[in-house]
């Protein structure tokens, strides 16, 4: 199974984006999808992830800004990023995770102009 992700881009601070990630299968199910993301120098960390259909956690940083949300018929999981700060410049990767593993998916950048 792969994820892939997509969305990602160079937008003004105060703009928004959408990130998508889809699997590349069906017939797997996850129980949890989520974002991390990484900044230049620093570690990957959590941005939001979402179990089930309404068990949803955010990072500090984004609450308020970001929305996780997940279409289980589709395998994916996307997040509506509003209030862009240029602190949120980072490569943003999905996570799903299922009781025979775990997958990530490649990063995809974005990048938040002051």
């Amino acid at each position: 199974v792969q994820l892939q992700a997509s969305g990602g881009g160079l937008v003004q601070a105060g703009g928004s984006l959408r990130l998508s990630c889809a699997a590349s299968t069906r017939r797997y199910s996850f129980n949890t999808m989520g974002w991390y993301r990484q900044a230049p120098g620093k570690e990957r960390d959590l941005v939001a992830t979402i179990t089930g259909r309404v068990n949803i956690n955010y990072a500090d940083s984004v609450k308020g800004r970001f929305t996780i949300s997940r279409d289980n018929a589709k395998n994916s999981v996307y997040l509506q990023m509003d209030s862009l700060e240029p602190e949120d410049t980072a490569v943003y990767y999905c996570k799903a995770v299922s009781p025979w593993g775990t997958v990530w998916g490649l990063g995809t950048h974005v990048t938040v102009s002051s």
